[in-house]
C-alpha cells in the first residue's frame, strides 16, 4: 500500500487501466478512511470519466490524490487527456446530451456523484476534470 499523501497516477490508455484507477482508488480511500458505498461512488465516477477519455481522447490520466478541507478528509479525482476538448461544456453538463452514441450521462452523473467538480476544456488541446469527495464523519 502506497502512503496516504502519495498521488496516484494511473495512464489510461485500455480498458484494464481503468479497473487499476478503480483499485488504486479504494485503496487511497479505504485508508482515509471513506465508507464501502463512498468507495463505490467514486469508483464509478473514475469509471466514467476514464470512460470518456477512451471513447473520445484514445489515452489520458487519472491522478488521485488525498485533500483535507476544515478538517475533512477526502479524495480528489483529475481526470485529463489532450484529446479535441469539449466545443460548449456547458452543453456537456446536461443530462441527455452526448456527441458519441451513449446516454449522457457520464459528466452530469459523475458531477452528481461527487461533492467538488470542475470541468475545463479546451478545443483541440483537452479537457481536464477535477472532482473531490469528502469523507462522511461517523
Amino acid at each position: 500500500m502506497r502512503a496516504v499523501d502519495d498521488e496516484m497516477r494511473v495512464p489510461i490508455d485500455g480498458e484494464l487501466d481503468i479497473l487499476t484507477a478503480r483499485q488504486d482508488a479504494r485503496e487511497l480511500a479505504t485508508a482515509l478512511g471513506f465508507d464501502g458505498v463512498s468507495q463505490t461512488l467514486i469508483a464509478t465516477a473514475i469509471s466514467e470519466l476514464a470512460r470518456n477519455i477512451l471513447k473520445y481522447a484514445g489515452h489520458g490520466e487519472i491522478l488521485l490524490r488525498s485533500a483535507a478541507r476544515s478538517g475533512a478528509r477526502g479524495i480528489t479525482v483529475v481526470a485529463a487527456d489532450e484529446g479535441p476538448g469539449i466545443a460548449d461544456p456547458a452543453l456537456a453538463m446536461t443530462d441527455g446530451f452526448s456527441t458519441g452514441h451513449g446516454l449522457g450521462l457520464g459528466l452530469p452523473g459523475t458531477r452528481r456523484l461527487m461533492d467538488d467538480f470542475d470541468l475545463v476544456s479546451k478545443v483541440g488541446s483537452g479537457t481536464v476534470v477535477t472532482t473531490t469527495m469528502w469523507a462522511r464523519r461517523p
